[in-house]
């Protein structure tokens, strides 16, 4: 049986099952269970490495083993080619079972330098992917 390109309405296109892929990996779910910064540094932590090969999800696997060496979040969306969104709800997932840690990158005292820096480092980040 061929399969037909057109959608049920003749000349829309069907939708690719791929779109909706990655929400399946977080359980249709959108939102973390805490809020994490686009250049906050996410660590695997050593009960990280002993668990990454028991994960259910292999996108939750595939994050654990990325952030052996500090990522930010960023930097771990691009390089899974995940929505932002995404890589929030398994990060925060995986904090909640300690099996990453996040670190951020400013604080509420940050002079305006040091806010600078990170935009430059950001920018730079950017340009390398």
């Amino acid at each position: 049986m061929i399969d037909d390109p057109s959608g049920p309405y003749g000349d829309e296109p069907r939708r690719s099952p791929a779109l909706a892929r990655p929400y399946a990996w977080t359980e249709g779910r959108t939102a973390p269970s805490m809020e994490i910064a686009v250049e906050a540094l996410v660590e695997t932590t050593s009960a990280g490495r002993a668990e990454a090969a028991y994960l259910s999800s292999s996108a939750l696997a595939e994050v654990t083993e990325l952030c052996v060496r500090p990522r930010s979040l960023m930097e771990i969306a691009a390089l899974l080619s995940l929505p932002l969104g995404v890589v929030r709800v398994l990060v925060s997932d995986l904090m909640e079972d300690n099996l990453v840690i996040v670190r951020d990158t400013l604080s509420d005292t940050s002079t305006w330098d040091e806010r600078h820096d990170l935009m430059e480092r950001v920018l730079h980040g950017l340009r390398d992917l």
